[in-house]
């Protein structure tokens, strides 16, 4: 069902998919549900998980990275907008990674969760109460755009404005540049991301 609604929302909107580049699992059914609905399917995988993830025909095109942080990397920077399906410790782990990147200002991409059947209730409960004992800003907490189906929460991503206090608004970032080789299929990174103060 997961797999139906979201892949109805991207076709019908048509929205591309950049994703992680297996062929199992749910995030597999989801890439082989758009590509047959007619969008373009980016995976992107480090080269040492390819045995594991991959099975079969690969759908789309398929880019290989070095590692995980490249992977993330270029994820980031090839996508508009994030949204979190169901998952466990490698979705909360890139999910909290790209709230994060939006708290700093480093993307002003939004960030959607998918709450199905009330999967991330306890999660953003846990927001909830960060934000009630001073560790998560209200403002901050709004990054995270929630729904219970795909269709309010793509609807939800077009209508997001992001906020920012003064002393964010201010951080100018360097984005990590990604050099990719189309010989050897492998993207590197050049730099590092680093920042500075602008002053206005």
């Amino acid at each position: 069902m997961i797999v139906i609604n979201v892949m109805c929302s991207t076709v019908e909107r048509r929205i591309d998919l950049v994703y992680g580049g297996g062929s199992i699992g749910l995030m597999g059914l989801v890439s082989q549900a758009v590509h047959d609905g007619g969008r373009h399917v980016l995976g992107i995988i480090p080269r040492t998980l390819m045995p594991k993830e991959l099975t079969g025909v690969t759908i789309g095109e398929v880019r290989a990275v070095s590692d995980m942080h490249q992977r993330k990397a270029e994820m980031a920077r090839q996508a508009d907008a994030f949204i979190a399906l169901p998952g466990g410790y490698g979705t909360l782990e890139e999910l909290l990674e790209v709230i994060t990147w939006a708290q700093l200002g480093i993307h002003r991409k939004p960030v959607g969760l998918l709450n199905v059947d009330g999967f991330y209730d306890s999660l953003l409960s846990f927001m909830d109460k960060a934000v009630d004992e001073g560790f998560i800003s209200p403002s901050a907490r709004r990054i995270i755009v929630s729904a219970s189906t795909a269709k309010q929460l793509v609807e939800g991503l077009e209508e997001f404005v992001p906020e920012y206090d003064e002393i964010i608004a201010k951080l100018v970032w360097e984005p990590e540049k990604i050099i990719f080789e189309p010989e050897s299929g492998v993207a590197h990174s050049r730099r590092n991301i680093t920042s500075k103060l602008m002053e206005i």
